[in-house]
């Protein structure tokens, strides 16, 4: 059975935000304040989702990620229902995220409405300093995401 809740920042280990966004520098801008999300399996953590307020002012999910252990099993999509049903809930009137221009996670935030607002050309070869590969591709251009929820 997956439980998902809160947790509080410091439960969530810097390990498993390692695999989604491989920054610490990255993950250290956006973490302080964020609200987090824990996806649980027998009382053991497998997924979180950090979300926060982005420049804008509007909520933005920074990092979401399943251990690869537990991935292809719902716990990713379990995770981002409850995300949106927060911020629905909350009356929110959208959120947003960046991804790569490819890839699983692209597919399942569309498949959840999420829609294309904006290209940021060269962001992970301008922001990280070594290359990320998807697939044997290099990401480059990152993709914002937007999803009304009002």
């Amino acid at each position: 059975m997956i439980i998902i809740k809160e947790i509080s920042e410091k439960d969530v280990p810097m390990s498993m935000l390692l695999h989604a966004d491989p920054s610490e520098s990255c993950i250290a801008a956006y973490f302080p304040g964020a609200q987090c999300f824990g996806a649980f399996v027998h009382d053991s953590l497998v997924g979180v989702c950090v979300t926060n307020l982005n420049k804008s002012s509007v909520w933005e999910i920074f990092n979401i990620v399943v251990v690869p252990k537990w991935q292809q099993q719902g716990i990713g999509t379990r995770l981002l229902e409850s995300v949106i049903s927060h911020f629905r809930d909350s009356g929110e009137k959208s959120l947003e995220l960046g991804t790569g221009t490819f890839g699983y996670q692209l597919l399942l935030y569309q498949r959840f409405g999420f829609r294309v607002v904006s290209i940021r050309e060269n962001f992970f070869v301008d922001n990280y300093p070594e290359p990320i590969f998807e697939q044997g591709v290099q990401l480059r251009d990152m993709l914002r995401l937007r999803l009304t929820l009002q």
